[in-house]
């Protein structure tokens, strides 16, 4: 891949052995997670105890008709699963989106003018938030604004290095950690507003958090890599060569078990918030102050871990790699799925603990989130760091869009698996959920010979 002299320019080392503007895209994404999972943290919640209850969900713009939807494919809806289902349908769709603007960035506006563009859309749908009845329009705006923002963002980390430097893998790790500082703040800020002061302001402040993050983009636009749109010089087969297409092919055969990683994940903002909620003893004591945590905090717990971990992940690797035991890329994938599993199986021994009138000790979240976190840590970086490898830089931001679609199946796969928290026992709940992430482990695991040649390490 050729350089313009902007990107030349940017590839100096001055932030953490790393282009400066891997700083600037690590504070815009910080902001944009922030506001993402702030408006998240309150979502269920927010419908659950207030929106949907029978004296407001009259006034919401189309939801009697969404409704009727949604009860012809899955049946008669009461309020949680509804809004389970409005849930994984809302968290998919932001994932689904990001195909229709990696296309539009690639084809159209570049990759620069359309993460503007989303960042707009989305500060927008945040506001509309504050307003009852436009509920599901406020979702649609956040979904388009996410689709046009979201590849296009994770594209220009990998355009700011030469191909085979191998700083990449490590700034996309950096990068990681900018995603879940912002995810941390965010349910202790609009999750504390929303509970303590009012829903709306909760929501407000996640459109502030947008807003900052698009001022930080605008302030770094000298800084940031050259468009592959818009370069002169560029003289690429618009075909496939054989290479392209053998790296395509592996990245859709990842896609279906990837997919199911994200379904079981994704719990964790759903039927473990409800958990938290209904039957954790939320009761902390420390020394001589004694009070009980937030629902909405433990929301907290992973993006806290993520930047926590990721120092010991990225240097236990290392330290493989120089002794040849470092695991590939597929099997890197497969131990996530596997913590999930894991994870899942530490909630059912809670369950097993918990009844109606026996609320059980925080501490089994605490555990849970451990163990998932190691696990994502094992997959997310990992995925978006090998499509910038094997992508054609022609297609990185559609292909970036298509990795990301795994979180939209994976999300709608999940909010119609928390449509079934009413009427299981939590403990097989938990185990079903642990069941689907151990079957995905295997069929990466299986993946691991024939893909190796294909996604060298």
């Amino acid at each position: 891949m050729t350089h313009s002299p902007t990107v030349a320019a940017a590839v100096k080392s001055d932030f953490l052995g790393h282009p400066r503007a891997l700083a600037f895209l690590f504070a815009t994404e910080m902001w944009e997670r922030f506001s993402y999972y702030g408006m998240r943290a309150l979502l269920v919640l927010y419908m659950v105890d207030y929106l949907l209850l029978p004296a407001r969900i009259d006034g919401v713009i189309g939801l009697a008709a969404l409704r009727r939807l949604l009860t012809i494919a899955f049946g008669p809806l009461d309020i949680q699963p509804l809004a389970s289902l409005i849930y994984g349908s809302y968290t998919g769709l932001v994932y689904l989106t990001p195909i229709f603007g990696g296309l539009l960035a690639d084809r159209v506006l570049g990759h620069r003018r359309t993460v503007v563009a989303g960042a707009l859309l989305m500060a927008l749908g945040h506001f509309m938030m504050a307003f009852e009845p436009m509920l599901l329009f406020a979702l649609l705006a956040l979904i388009l604004g996410n689709g046009a923002f979201k590849p296009n963002m994770s594209a220009q980390v990998g355009d700011l290095y030469p191909a085979g430097d191998a700083r990449r893998d490590r700034a996309y790790s950096i990068f990681y950690v900018g995603i879940n500082l912002g995810a941390f703040f965010a349910p202790l800020v609009c999750g504390t507003l929303g509970e303590t002061v009012g829903w709306h302001y909760g929501f407000a402040a996640a459109g502030v958090g947008m807003l900052i993050g698009l001022l930080t983009y605008l302030y770094a636009w000298p800084l940031l890599p050259e468009d592959e749109l818009h370069k002169a010089a560029r003289k690429e087969p618009q075909g496939l060569t054989s290479e392209e297409q053998r790296g395509v092919i592996a990245l859709l055969s990842l896609f279906l078990p990837v997919t199911f990683f994200w379904a079981t994940y994704e719990q964790q903002g759903n039927t473990l918030a409800l958990w938290a909620d209904t039957y954790t003893d939320r009761t902390i004591n420390l020394f001589f102050w004694v009070g009980e945590i937030p629902t909405t905090w433990f929301q907290a717990f992973n993006p806290f871990m993520i930047f926590a971990f990721t120092p010991f992940i990225v240097a236990l690797w290392a330290r493989q790699a120089a002794t040849g035991r470092e695991p590939s890329t597929v099997t890197k994938m497969a131990l996530g799925c596997l913590g999930v599993a894991v994870a899942n199986l530490i909630m059912v021994v809670a369950a097993l603990g918990a009844q109606p009138t026996n609320s059980v000790s925080w501490l089994w979240i605490l555990a849970y989130f451990i163990v998932i976190t190691v696990g994502e840590l094992y997959l997310s970086p990992t995925g978006l760091s090998l499509v910038s490898k094997i992508a054609p830089a022609r297609f990185l931001s559609m292909l970036m869009g298509v990795w990301l679609a795994t979180s939209f199946t994976g999300n709608f796969i999940a909010g119609w698996l928390g449509s079934f928290w009413n009427t299981m026992d939590k403990a097989h709940f938990f185990l079903l959920i642990a069941a689907i992430a151990g079957a995905a482990s295997a069929v990466i695991f299986a993946f691991n010979r024939p893909l190796k040649s294909v996604l060298a390490d």
